[in-house]
């Protein structure tokens, strides 16, 4: 493509990850108004499960999808559905409508957020991705920060429901600038027309969607059956997998070691990130007695932390093998998280804020790392499926860890004699009215067991980066045979030589 229309692509794709991160903190902000208004306290947490189940269970499908019919008709389909699910949340009137426009939205999701980096590793090459990092990682910092004022803003001045219509503009003109500016390559002449594996496809996200119902309603006797069934659904997936002419599930790339533990990097580092980030603000405002904006503040330094990051952990990759920097991140990603299972009641606040910051550290150093690297090695008829899986395995990772910290700390709770909800009907909303010295206790101990999980989490993921393949990433596609795609890309020369 010309070098107007990679701006213009550029541009578009930059906006609509920059909706995509605001609305995933916006909401938060607005749900307390939402339940005064249209009820349904008993489905409360379904408006946000609904849409993440819906969005984790599509990343791999839209990646493999966009492989096959470019990219442009499937990202503008993504877009559609968000859009549409925005309109429709906006107008729900009752929380069993908004939980499932929710889901709806959430399908879009599940393609916006691959798609957007897919065609970043289109268009550039890994010199300039590196050193265009810090423009994409800015996105989430700002829109860290923008969202919850946003939400705030709109729900206090103007209608909670304008949380959901305020994604329509963006939207559009994302839209708008890629269907203008994006050009999909030509099938090659002769190609084989593959077609999509449907059946892989309805068994995977059965398969994820029987596996989170599971852990979500943990410790009930439905659990386990919806547990047996998701283990069903994957052996099945497994079979059918190894048996189709383009699976849905990339088998073949996970011989390569560098995709293996790039994807397990993803499980393992998601589920501490993204499983703590629930809880860190419950500690602060429950725990230690905080306001709500103090509580979501503490999250500050471990977004910017993680913008700054992976700044100048992209450009070090220009220098040193992926895998050193990789293996930084996860040191302070383990650090972090173990701090945080080490904190009280009696922490003083910039401290956790500090740990927080370490484990954005930690983030922003290893997961640009293993993105880029993998999208430098594969073969570019697998670059959208390889990406969106690195995508799908953050994000059942942090899924699964949300899942599974919310079951350990409803046990601890209840090993204390004490229920969540009494903890709900006693945390105070004002700064310094803490809960009283038996619920304090009680919740500061099941949540230093949470983080306790999640820093075994991160040192799994610590193990598994040393498992990494050494070298420097050369910058060239992969040069393995689409028969059977490898990491071709990673090697052992001095420089990386730059893509001509």
């Amino acid at each position: 493509m010309s070098r107007r229309r990679i701006i213009v692509v550029t541009v578009g794709v930059m906006l609509s990850l920059f909706m995509a991160a605001v609305e995933s903190t916006v909401i938060a902000t607005a749900m307390p108004t939402i339940i005064t208004q249209l009820g349904g306290l008993a489905i409360y947490s379904w408006a946000f499960s609904a849409y993440m189940l819906a969005s984790t269970t599509t990343v791999p499908i839209y990646g493999k999808l966009s492989d096959l019919y470019g990219r442009r008709p499937i990202y503008l389909a993504a877009m559609a559905l968000f859009l549409a699910g925005s309109v429709l949340s906006g107008q729900a009137q009752s929380m069993s409508e908004l939980v499932a426009f929710r889901a709806l939205q959430g399908l879009g999701a599940g393609g916006l957020h691959p798609l957007a980096f897919i065609m970043i590793g289109d268009m550039f090459s890994f010199e300039q991705r590196a050193r265009m990092q810090g423009f994409f990682s800015g996105v989430w910092g700002v829109a860290s920060i923008v969202g919850p004022l946003l939400g705030g803003f709109l729900v206090d001045h103007v209608s909670w429901r304008w949380v959901f219509y305020v994604n329509l503009a963006p939207g559009l003109v994302a839209a708008l600038l890629v269907w203008t500016g994006w050009r999909d390559a030509g099938r090659a002449a002769g190609a084989p027309r593959v077609s999509v594996d449907y059946t892989g496809a309805a068994l995977l996200s059965a398969g994820v969607v029987a596996l989170l119902l599971g852990l979500f309603q943990l410790g009930t006797p439905a659990s386990w059956e919806l547990l047996v069934l998701a283990l069903a659904l994957f052996a099945a997936l497994l079979w059918v997998e190894r048996r189709a002419a383009d699976p849905i599930l990339p088998l073949p790339l996970f011989k390569g070691r560098l995709f293996a533990v790039a994807c397990t990097h993803g499980l393992l580092a998601g589920w501490t990130m993204f499983g703590s980030t629930a809880f860190v603000p419950l500690f602060v405002q429950a725990a230690l007695g905080t306001s709500a904006t103090a509580a979501g503040s503490t999250l500050t330094p471990m977004m910017l932390n993680w913008v700054c990051a992976s700044i100048i952990g992209s450009r070090l990759l220009l220098r040193f093998g992926y895998r050193t920097i990789a293996l930084v991140g996860m040191c302070a990603l383990t650090a972090g998280a173990f701090s945080m299972s080490q904190v009280g009641a009696q922490t003083p606040l910039p401290i956790i804020m500090v740990c927080a910051g370490l484990m954005g550290v930690g983030m922003g150093f290893s997961v640009p790392s293993f993105m880029i690297a993998v999208q430098s090695s594969v073969e570019r008829r697998t670059l959208g499926t390889a990406t969106a899986m690195l995508q799908f395995s953050r994000s059942i990772g942090g899924t699964l860890g949300v899942s599974v910290m919310g079951a350990v700390l409803s046990m601890s709770l209840a090993a204390s004699g004490v229920s969540q909800v009494v903890v709900g009907r006693n945390r105070m909303a004002d700064a310094g009215v803490m809960l009283d010295s038996a619920l304090q206790t009680a919740l500061v101990g099941g949540i230093r067991s949470v983080f306790l999980l999640a820093a075994a989490a991160a040192a799994l993921g610590l193990v598994a980066v040393a498992l990494a393949p050494r070298g420097r990433i050369t910058g060239q596609r992969g040069r393995a045979s689409d028969a059977s795609p490898q990491v071709a890309a990673v090697s052992q020369p001095t420089n990386p030589q730059p893509r001509r």
